[in-house]
């Protein structure tokens, strides 16, 4: 199974080349240039899986290094403040490694946040820009 079973090449393309530069790298803005806030839950949890090299069921701090290499193998590995930035984004509960948490089928802490905070702003912003400007009271948050 590759990531590009379930996120379009031309995203990843685009995703890699905005955080081409040493300290570019957001997680938030990487999730959405790729696609993660479109997927569901069993979609996210495959490409956990995915990205969990050593199969531990954890993608700990060497495997988020080389985070950007696994959606494109040129990829340049993050620098370390990247790295540690990333991991306080989806370290639960402190441990250095970011989990999954089978028994609900979603990503563990914050990671979670990112993804879904993801979805709901996209979401939201389907709502309002689908509503006539004059009658949205959520249009001023656009």
């Amino acid at each position: 199974m590759a990531l590009t079973d379930f996120l379009a090449a031309s995203d990843i393309t685009s995703a890699i080349n905005a955080c081409r530069a040493n300290d570019s790298f957001s997680p938030k803005k990487f999730f959405a240039m790729v696609g993660l806030s479109k997927k569901s839950p069993p979609e996210i949890e495959k490409i956990f899986m995915i990205l969990d090299q050593d199969k531990s069921g954890y993608i700990e701090q060497d495997e988020l290094q080389l985070f950007l290499q696994n959606f494109s193998k040129g990829a340049r590995p993050l620098t370390a403040a990247e790295t540690r930035a990333f991991l306080l984004a989806g370290d639960k509960d402190g441990d250095g490694k970011i989990g999954w948490d089978g028994r609900v089928t979603r990503p563990s802490g914050r990671l979670l946040f990112i993804v879904m905070s993801l979805v709901l702003e996209a979401e939201l912003r389907h709502f309002v820009l689908d509503r006539p400007a004059a009658k949205s009271k959520l249009a001023i948050l656009y």
